[in-house]
């Protein structure tokens, strides 16, 4: 976190911090003697030595259930975003096909149900965790239950991000890298360079890149009506290249009473151009187009701070105060001109797009030490933030395609909360977490028919508890019983359409729904977990949620301006349940066979269950939400070189899911093999080959649709590509 934390305070929900010693609790001096480890009551016995806990044993102390993968898991296949590193972590799946991003998923549930945030902040809305370059990235938390102190917009579970820090950093760290995919090339350049004034140590970190992309799909549409058949078969192919800075600075100055002050800034820059065509055949009735282009340019802009202020009072009580703000821009403009099947100019489309978003928060938390082993919290968080939106798309006589083209549309929401939670140790065996929080959302808009106002609010009850085994070395359970909720995205409140321009029910207009209500969900995990010797784990984790007033995109025939066309909005429908089980291995070799080679394994699997009330089975799932999930992964360290080589496979199979009465949607198999080798020079020089993607299958998607008597049945295939990755890594 930015903020300087006290592990006891704290373990629930973030690691300790960096910047200070870390005590070693009671309870581990506890279970040491447990596990038949020497342990002292003195208090000259106990070790201070200002390094703070590892990453596996802050996820065994922690009450709440959480895993935490640092530098170690951030470099190991060299990886050029979050979405490919996160793809491999127990029970993360990523939408979309492999090398091109997509939304984060834990469970298997699809987007808005995971929490992203950014240095335990909420990330600025329309920011893309793609567009951060991992060498930006500390570590990376997955907290797989709400606690009080965050928001619990979490009912799949939170994923944090934590920026690079400078614990510890007395070097500059230069990482160098080239990517080709498809012979295109994508180079990266990323400083950190660490320094001291007085009382003022920084961290200047720094990323450059250029990325140079193929897309290549192909549609095919088959659509049966009552006067006959018509097929369609559309062959998309577009290029573009882009290029980022990324500037993710760190302040920390330090008061002559003991108070701390840290400040992040996060700048984030990116532009893209685009040209793309697009063919069409068709049958059986009039053709619209035969042949359109396109060219597009955008650019994204991010300023985002993060800032903390602490003080510690004389009863071990202590102030944590954030603040923090942001703004973001992006301009998209689009040219489109179709071409009829004598080669002859038919119209062009002219898309112009300008988004601002502005936030403020701010919050404080106070912390102290209750009693015998207890730790009371309670805080609040104050955020507001106004998206001003402009949308102009016109065909080549200037005619609007929908209502509100060229209008300013506003939204604004804003978000207060209050929690109180309270961290205890009942005996050395058995800890608990109790938090209860309060979220209300206010959301205001503007559109052509006048200002819509949205509020909701949402009371979070959670519990965690963790029994460690007695006469079982580093056995322990884990139960929580939780409420989260997930409020609707501001786009689908805001009823700004989104133009589909080949519009029929399974590419139709897109919508939002000002009405809408938050979705409400009970949970229950369950977890086993197994520490080994040398940071291996073993576990098992079955969980359930049911949820209320899911909401769900429903897409109908409408008339508009420019006369009849499918829409999809979104809208309540009613409960759904989902469950499942995840489960880890991650050890070494030599824990079981002393005298076998250096080889670390890592692998998960999970299964997950769910059903939505409403809808006919037997694919009546969550939406996006696959059957199960599994990677194999290991690294070999060769005995007589500075060699490491590794790879992972990671593998999602096809599934199918019914998302209303009339639409059925699938994805196909993703089998992704992921290879590397790093070559140590020195203690401060490496050389990393990587290659992602090594299969390089295609990606398969289709819908379904039967409605008004016509069954309309579209195929995709989208090619995917091998990237190879070498990377020179040095400190200075």
């Amino acid at each position: 976190m930015i903020a300087p934390s006290d592990p006891a305070s704290q373990k629930a929900s973030k690691p300790a911090d960096k910047s200070t010693p870390t005590p070693v609790p009671a309870k581990a001096l506890a279970q040491a003697r447990k596990d038949g480890q020497p342990a002292n009551d003195k208090a000259q016995d106990v070790v201070i030595d200002g390094s703070r806990q590892s990453d596996m044993d802050q996820r065994r102390m922690s009450t709440a259930a959480k895993m935490i993968y640092g530098r170690e898991e951030l470099d190991r296949n060299g990886d050029s975003t979050i979405g490919e590193i996160l793809k491999r972590l127990p029970g993360v799946t990523v939408g979309g096909r492999p090398g091109r991003g997509g939304d984060i998923r834990m469970r298997g549930m699809g987007n808005g149900y995971t929490q992203i945030l950014l240095n335990g902040e909420r990330a600025p809305r329309g920011f893309s965790m793609d567009s951060l370059s991992p060498d930006q990235v500390e570590r990376i938390e997955i907290i797989r239950g709400p606690v009080a102190e965050y928001s619990t917009q979490a009912i799949a579970g939170t994923i944090n991000i934590v920026l690079r820090e400078d614990y510890r950093q007395k070097t500059t760290d230069i990482r160098v890298s080239e990517s080709m995919e498809q012979g295109r090339s994508a180079p990266n350049l990323s400083i950190t360079y660490p320094g001291q004034l007085g009382d003022l140590s920084y961290a200047l970190t720094a990323s450059v890149s250029k990325n140079r992309q193929h897309d290549d799909v192909t549609t095919d549409t088959d659509e049966t009506n009552a006067q006959g058949e018509m097929v369609q078969h559309q062959h998309d192919l577009t290029s573009r290249e882009s290029r980022g800075l990324q500037l993710t600075p760190r302040f920390n100055y330090r008061f002559e009473n003991g108070d701390t002050l840290a400040f992040q800034p996060l700048v984030t820059n990116s532009r893209s151009d685009s040209r793309g065509s697009s063919k069409l055949d068709q049958i059986g009735e009039i053709q619209e187009y035969a042949l359109a282009t396109s060219v597009g340019h955008s650019e994204t802009t991010f300023l985002r701070g993060f800032g903390t202020w602490q003080h510690k009072f004389d009863d071990n009580g202590k102030l944590n105060i954030k603040f923090g703000g942001g703004s973001g821009k992006i301009d998209t403009n689009s040219l489109r001109s179709e071409y009829g099947t004598d080669g002859g100019f038919l119209k062009s489309i002219t898309d112009t797009a300008t988004t601002k978003d502005t936030t403020l928060n701010t919050g404080g938390k106070y912390t102290k030490p209750m009693g015998d082993g207890h730790t009371l919290a309670a805080g609040v968080d104050i955020e507001t933030g106004k998206r001003n939106e402009t949308k102009v798309t016109v065909d080549d006589k200037g005619v609007p395609q929908f209502a509100d083209s060229g209008d300013n549309l506003t939204a604004s929401t804003r978000r207060f909360a209050a929690f109180v939670q309270d961290e205890f140790d009942i005996n050395a065996e058995f800890s608990a977490y109790a938090g209860l929080r309060w979220e209300g959302i206010r959301t205001k808009s503007t559109i052509s028919t006048g200002p819509i106002d949205n509020t909701s609010s949402v009371w979070s009850p959670v519990l965690h508890g963790v029994w460690r085994i007695p006469g079982e070395k580093k056995d322990q359970i884990r139960l929580s019983v939780t409420h989260a909720y997930r409020a609707p995205a501001l786009n689908d409140l805001i009823a700004v359409p989104s133009i589909s321009l080949l519009n029929g029910p399974t590419k139709p207009d897109r919508t939002g729904n000002p009405f809408l209500k938050p979705e409400l969900s009970k949970g229950l995990d369950l977890a086993y977990e197994h520490y080994l010797t040398n940071a291996g784990i073993m576990s098992a984790n079955f969980f359930v949620r049911d949820i209320n007033d899911l909401i769900r995109r429903n897409t109908v025939l409408t008339d508009t301006v420019t006369g009849p066309r499918w829409v999809s909005s979104p809208v309540n429908i009613g409960h759904a349940i989902t469950k499942g089980v995840e489960l880890e291995a991650k050890f070494q070799l030599q824990e079981f066979l002393p005298e076998g080679p250096a080889i670390d394994l890592r692998s998960n699997y999970s299964r997950f269950w769910s059903s939505v009330d409403g809808i006919q089975g037997p694919n009546n799932r969550l939406d996006q939400q696959p059957k199960e999930t599994a990677n194999f992964g290991l690294d070999y360290r060769l005995a007589q070189l500075p060699l490491t080589l590794g790879g992972n496979y990671n593998w999602t199979p096809a599934y199918a899911v019914q998302t209303t009465e009339t639409q059925l949607n699938s994805i196909g198999i993703k089998r992704q093999i992921d290879l590397y080798g790093l070559w140590k020079f020195s203690p401060t020089t490496q050389l990393r080959i990587a290659a992602n993607n090594l299969q390089a299958n295609d990606y398969l998607t289709g819908s379904f649709v039967t409605t008004g008597g016509i069954n309309h049945v579209d195929n995709t295939v989208a090619k995917t590509y091998t990237t190879w990755t070498v990377r020179l890594e040095m400190k200075i």
